[in-house]
């Protein structure tokens, strides 16, 4: 096996890790030189085992998708990592190993000693490994990763693919002896709580968990301080500690800052920075660097969102993390291009369906101003087992432990669709909630349900969304008033969010005045799915207590089950398609409803071949006035309907190439667009 050369020295280095800088670490990213084997081959995790015949690969790394995407049974099993390690440790530091994320349950193995396991697929996890590294400075890390379904794990059903494997980063993290912990459920050690925050003062309580690895205790000074964007320390305060001797403790301070400039959503996400030092006079022997965003907000019942004493519509989507040929196994790349479409169309709010994310993805959301609904993966169903709701408190704990300094997370959900006839999750509910609340006391909790049969479960979160489908799983495109408005009083406080309403789309389908097709039929033509959403969004938008919409969702996805549309194993709700390379005419509907970027859009245009010589013509945009040609000759104008959409219905088309042009002036700029569209007799 490749060796993997880590040169530690004990100077002090600065690092990233994801949103996180800390002074006093050192971070060495396990990437490269990995070896892989699919299966569960007997003595793996021993340092003479042969696995010269074993795949070389690099990290992120998955499996399954390759299956699921073509709508075929996928593995769900053991696979093994192996890498060696080249670590001369020195005296006086420690050890870790830190991983991101591993599909769903992982042992790890250091030198054939087991480390420890991790239940859950979506959180990070941390091992110290300073008392298990060779003296010969030579180790063997080998971890087994299965994604086979586990009676303890959520989810427990779900319609989107498991993937297995290691398929965000693995670090080596070196430390002093003491440190801000980095084993607490993955965390930084470090939590800001938004006790209280106006226009006028900030009450930030800190919570620092610092581990003493020394044999006495020993006097420290911790520091918290928020610098604004230049640099500028605005904010401080400080306390001597006593650390205790091979244990982990809690410590807090309160920092309070006068007059904050407010993390103000897609207007203006202005970021501070949050720096909590460990010194030791004027050492440094750790410090946790992190952005913050300063923000109030609450939901009323009748007039829905406020962000900072102001009403902020939510209006947004649902993303999984799935990437067309990749899986789960995504770039921070893939993950930047996701971020710059949501934002394109012009959305505020995303929810992150049906897990954990990762953390990059949040703080992606941070800089950029949307705010992230933060989900863990009860999903349909639980098992009643006290193992279950263990494991289910831990991946809540993951969740938010690791995530609690997010500006951009405003709400934890702890469910999604659940139904209590499979088993009775009231009680394992509640138990989440108080948790939830027991650990942040100043973010709301929140749920997803489909189910008006189960009034008491739905009036557990804080929070209620609405999973609703009218024009297309039930019902027809005039039931959403309805159904809003009857739901309206189903939360524990009154008003909701629509947490997934929308319609499946292929780009390569397309009819004349679409009938509302059968969901798990081969035929979802495009038209069908902009007479979704333009009926959805007009309901919505007139009524207040509608705090927040989720459209399901933003990116087509693989779901191995699924045989429709015309492209086995796709869920093709998204706005766009699933290599991103396609913005469905419905994305264009919101960005002309949503975005202050100007939109001109003819829908309908990769309708390329048509037999009928009669069609109507729509067209998305954020104009005043429209005008339309065909073939060069003008076929008036229409006024925007309040909906951003232009219709001129009836227009004939002659047989052969048709040239169809739209022009319009938004906010002084001239916009044109064009498509052809050929009458084959």
């Amino acid at each position: 096996m490749h060796r993997l050369k880590v040169l530690l020295c004990t100077v002090v280095v600065t690092f990233v890790l994801r949103s996180m800088t800390m002074q006093g670490h050192e971070l060495i990213d396990l990437d490269k030189d990995w070896r892989f084997k699919l299966g569960d081959p007997h003595g793996a995790q021993l340092v003479g085992f042969a696995d010269a015949d074993w795949t070389n690969i690099a990290l992120p790394h998955c499996w399954g998708w390759e299956q699921a995407q073509q709508g075929e049974k996928y593995y769900r099993g053991p696979g093994w990592y192996r890498s060696e390690l080249a670590v001369n440790p020195q005296p006086g530091k420690r050890y870790f190993l830190r991983f991101d994320a591993a599909s769903l349950v992982a042992d790890v193995y250091l030198n054939g000693n087991l480390l420890g396991e991790h239940r859950g697929g979506f959180g990070a996890f941390c091992f110290e490994v300073t008392s298990n590294l060779s003296v010969s400075g030579t180790n063997l890390l080998a971890v087994r990763v299965s994604n086979a379904s586990e009676p303890d794990i959520a989810p427990l059903s779900g319609d989107f693919s498991v993937y297995g494997g290691l398929y965000r980063a693995v670090h080596l993290v070196v430390t002093d002896q003491v440190d801000f912990s980095l084993t607490d459920h993955g965390s930084p050690g470090v939590a800001w709580l938004q006790t209280s925050v106006s226009s006028t003062q900030a009450i930030l309580d800190v919570t620092a968990q610092i581990s003493d690895a020394s044999q006495k205790s020993r006097s420290l000074i911790m520091v918290a301080s928020v610098l604004d964007a230049t640099g500028k320390r605005v904010a401080s305060s400080e306390e001597k500690i006593l650390t205790t001797a091979s244990m982990t403790v809690p410590y807090t301070l309160r920092v309070t800052m006068p007059a904050p400039h407010l993390w103000n959503g897609i207007k203006d996400p202005y970021l501070y920075q949050s720096v909590v030092e460990l010194r030791s006079g004027d050492v440094v022997l750790d410090s946790v660097v992190q952005p913050l965003g300063l923000r109030f907000y609450r939901v009323d019942p009748d007039l829905g969102f406020f962000l900072n004493g102001q009403p902020y519509h939510l209006h947004g989507v649902d993303k999984h993390q799935d990437r067309q040929d990749k899986g789960w196994a995504v770039s921070e790349a893939d993950l930047a291009e996701d971020v710059a479409l949501i934002k394109e169309l012009g959305a505020t709010v995303v929810r992150c369906a049906h897990y954990q994310h990762s953390d990059y993805f949040y703080s992606l959301c941070d800089r950029a101003g949307i705010l992230v609904w933060a989900e863990i993966p009860q999903v349909n169903a639980i098992n009643s087992s006290a193992k279950f709701e263990e494991t289910s408190r831990n991946q809540l704990l993951d969740l938010m432990r690791q995530n609690v300094n997010h500006p951009s997370i405003f709400v934890w959900s702890i469910f999604n669709e659940m139904d209590p006839r499979n088993s009775d999750s009231h009680r394992e509910l509640q138990d989440l909630r108080n948790t939830a609340h027991g650990e942040d006391p100043t973010r709301p909790v929140i749920a997803a349900t489909c189910h008006s049969q189960f009034p008491a479960m739905n009036k557990i979160p804080d929070l209620l969304g609405w999973n609703i489908y009218p024009g297309w799983y039930s019902g027809s495109l005039t039931n959403y008033g309805e159904i809003l408005d009857q739901d309206r009083y189903d939360s524990r406080a009154g008003g909701i969010c629509i947490s997934e309403y929308g319609a499946g789309a292929n780009i390569a389908q397309h009819e004349d005045n679409p009938r509302q097709p059968k969901p798990g039929g081969q035929w979802h033509p495009e038209e069908w799915q902009n007479e979704v959403h333009e009926a959805a969004w007009a309901a919505m938008k007139t009524r207040p207590f509608v705090w927040g919409t989720f459209i399901w969702n933003i990116f087509d996805f693989a779901v191995s089950s699924r045989h429709e549309g015309g492209v086995p194993g796709r869920n093709d709700k998204g706005l766009v398609t699933y290599d991103r390379k396609t913005k469905k005419d419905a994305f264009y509907f919101y960005k002309a409803n949503w975005s202050d970027e100007p939109v001109l859009y003819i829908t309908s245009r990769r309708f390329t071949e048509r037999t009928n010589s009669v069609t109507n013509i729509k067209i998305y945009s954020n104009a005043k006035t429209v005008e339309l040609s065909v073939n060069g000759v003008s076929q008036g104008t229409r006024d925007n309907d309040g909906n951003a959409v232009f219709v001129w219905r009836e227009q004939k088309l002659r047989a052969g190439d048709n040239l169809i042009e739209a022009s319009a002036k938004v906010k002084g700029a001239a916009l044109k667009d064009s498509c052809s569209w050929k009458l084959v007799k």
